[in-house]
């Protein structure tokens, strides 16, 4: 027997609908890449994506074709995610600071077949537009008064573009699977990887991120996503803004700490989110300044571990909640999420921040276990590391065109590549990447727990720790190490630091002191460029 309730397909074109509807004056302000600052409201966003998915349409764009973004946090960027993927097209987020022979990959695997991109990345894109085999036009994301000179074939001002167009549209209704946007994960071996989202799990994503428990967005909300648009749907913000009817500040180009505190002062920001390195400046920043947080009140913090020493200065120094989540492009991304829950309800102060340190418990729709090698599910007792396994609504079920090919198990987990543990109370901690950890003795060292323990050290600005050879041991941790200005530390000095956060045996054999530290695409430590760059280097014991 089969319910009896209305068929209401789960688009994300409902977000623009509901967000005109019931909160049409509430406002969205942007900073441009051209200079200078916008603001509106939901009502008028919500013409401008109607005026957007019609001028897609009069291009030739139709149900299913890629329509490439290459753009900050901006307005024009959110009326085109709804614009394109609300007329049933795919909305192709691409991330800017991919090597130029990967943006070729990616867009011509993607056979995009029209190309958005702020005035930014036009250099960017003139370098390599003869290698782009589908685009038909280049869609520059400024007015006529900015359009720059360009070699691009076929470009147009976005405000010419969109300009023509009346926005008397009416949203189309299709199948609720139908693929929604596509992200491309670097994550993974060979070539990137597509990522093909639907409407139905984009929408289901959404509903979960706006529970309490998870990004805490409500209608009173001003919520301020650091986080790019073209990293994982910036976490679905976007979405969650417009179906909870939050004011949305976007900082376009800028992530420097003083620009973004003057939005979070000029603007009263509740809820932010971004990876740590952005909090890392922005704490540097407060204590140099004296300034303080203003009305923030959440901040969730992923793509890579939060150092203890973070979530506590948040908390104590500034009254802010530190959430610490963790997913990747795979899931969406939100996977878990650090909420207190009732059983950690009465732990001292000191015992919540270790249970916050851990990357959290999974959300509503997301089943989470760890294996072993041979795929045995393991005790969720926060002591034994296993293989992060995940499936639900809103996670993978095989790469775009399939590439990779089978990518779950028997049982319909997909595997992170993440190593951690669960705890009784259901609190995941990943305690390295399973290409990332150090095997040494036939024990597992993590390099993030090594890594928050040494740059929570006054004189460390950032830490890396990578696994190196040795003839005795098989691996031994090397700590890389940014300094603070105008302080130092010695190697043993460290050890003697480290030695009461980290088992004796983990202790690092050797620290190098270094200028800079490589980050991926999505702001986590390359590891796989630090051990090319230290591929020739020897333990002192070794």
């Amino acid at each position: 027997m089969l319910g009896q309730m209305q068929d209401w397909p789960l688009l994300v074109s409902k977000f623009l609908t509901h967000a005109e509807t019931n909160h049409p004056k509430r406002e969205i302000f942007s900073m441009l890449p051209e200079g200078g600052e916008f603001s509106y409201d939901n009502e008028r966003m919500a013409k401008r994506a109607r005026q957007c998915a019609q001028a897609l349409g009069r291009h030739g764009v139709a149900l299913g074709d890629r329509v490439g973004t290459l753009a900050w946090n901006t307005h024009r960027h959110v009326e085109i995610w709804f614009g394109a993927s609300g007329m049933g097209a795919v909305t192709h987020t691409i991330n800017p600071r991919l090597f130029p022979e990967q943006l070729i990959y990616i867009i011509n695997h993607a056979e995009d077949k029209v190309l958005f991109l702020d005035v930014t990345f036009v250099p960017l894109i003139e370098k390599i537009a003869d290698h782009l085999t589908t685009i038909e036009k280049y869609i520059v994301m400024v007015g006529k008064d900015h359009m720059p000179e360009t070699s691009l074939p076929n470009a147009v001002a976005y405000e010419e573009f969109i300009g023509a167009e009346d926005g008397e549209y009416t949203w189309p209704a299709f199948d609720e699977n139908t693929a929604c946007a596509l992200c491309y994960t670097s994550g993974t071996t060979g070539n990137p990887k597509g990522v093909l989202y639907s409407h139905r799990s984009n929408f289901l994503h959404t509903l979960v991120a706006l529970a309490g428990d998870t990004l805490g967005v409500t209608a009173k909300s001003v919520i301020l996503p650091v986080v790019p648009m073209f990293h994982a749907n910036a976490w679905g913000i976007p979405y969650a803004a417009a179906g909870s009817g939050a004011k949305l500040v976007l900082n376009g180009p800028h992530h420097e700490p003083d620009v973004l505190h003057r939005l979070m002062m000029e603007h009263g920001i509740t809820v932010t989110a971004a990876v740590p390195t952005v909090w890392l400046g922005m704490l540097k920043y407060l204590e140099a300044t004296g300034k303080d947080t203003g009305k923030m009140e959440i901040v969730t913090i992923g793509g890579s571990a939060a150092p203890r020493s973070m979530i506590q200065t948040f908390q104590d120094k500034y009254g802010v909640r530190v959430n610490h989540a963790w997913g990747m492009t795979e899931t969406s991304p939100l996977g878990s999420l650090g909420s207190e829950n009732a059983a950690i309800q009465d732990l001292s102060d000191e015992e919540k921040l270790d249970v916050q340190c851990k990357q959290g418990r999974s959300v509503l729709g997301v089943e989470m276990v760890i294996k072993d090698d041979e795929g045995k599910i393991l005790p969720r007792d926060g002591e034994t590391s296993g293989r992060v396994m995940v499936r639900g609504p809103w996670v993978i079920g095989s790469y775009f065109k399939h590439a990779g090919g089978e990518i779950l198990d028997e049982d319909n987990w997909f595997d992170t590549g993440d190593v951690a543990c669960i705890d009784e109370h259901g609190y995941m901690q990943i305690t390295d990447r399973a290409k990332d950890v150090i095997k040494s003795g036939g024990e597992w060292i993590s390099s993030i727990d090594l890594e928050n323990a040494a740059v929570s050290h006054d004189a460390i600005l950032e830490a890396a720790v990578i696994g190196l050879p040795h003839p005795k041991w098989d691996e031994r941790p090397l700590l890389l190490v940014i300094l603070e200005e105008g302080k130092s530390v010695t190697f043993e000095e460290m050890n003697a630091f480290l030695t009461t956060k980290v088992a004796k045996w983990w202790l690092p054999n050797d620290m190098v002191v270094v200028e800079d530290i490589p980050h991926t695409a999505t702001g986590k430590i390359s590891k796989k460029d630090l051990r090319d760059r230290f591929k020739d280097y020897s333990f002192p014991d070794a």
